[in-house]
């Protein structure tokens, strides 16, 4: 299925459905297209049909955590540029440092985060990045 343009499709994976069901709602009332996953497990099958534009991710996830998805999605070429933006209860600094060192863009705590916030964030977060490369210093946009 083509995508126009600027359609944005965001991957939320959260194992709480009142909380998914919430985010969701706000996401697509302001335009996007999301696919929701209630574990990493579902997400990577996700992603094996469809490379989303953003992942929000939760960390405390059944069967395999968020950290370790977003290893995961770090080691593997086909995802490894997804811009990953982590959702959390948890705030414990370790986990912070953690998922920004595995290059979550940002990570939010659920009880400081609405709906809209995330909604807000979305166009900043998508954005091209450039990342060096080995051609004498030039920077160059990458997918």
């Amino acid at each position: 299925m083509e995508r126009s343009e600027d359609e944005v499709t965001v991957l939320l994976v959260e194992d709480d459905a009142v909380l998914a069901d919430m985010y969701r709602l706000k996401l697509e009332q302001d335009g996007y297209t999301v696919r929701v996953a209630g574990d990493a497990e579902a997400a990577l099958t996700v992603l094996e049909a469809e490379l989303p534009d953003l992942i929000f991710l939760d960390i405390r996830l059944p069967r395999m955590d968020g950290l370790a998805f977003l290893e995961r999605l770090r080691a593997a070429p086909r995802t490894r540029n997804i811009p990953v933006v982590i959702v959390s209860n948890y705030s414990e600094e370790e986990l912070v440092q953690r998922g920004l060192q595995l290059g979550a863009l940002e990570y939010l705590i659920k009880s400081q985060t609405t709906p809209g916030r995330l909604s807000q964030g979305v166009r900043g977060w998508t954005r091209p990045r450039a990342f060096p490369t080995h051609d004498h210093g030039r920077r160059r946009n990458l997918p």
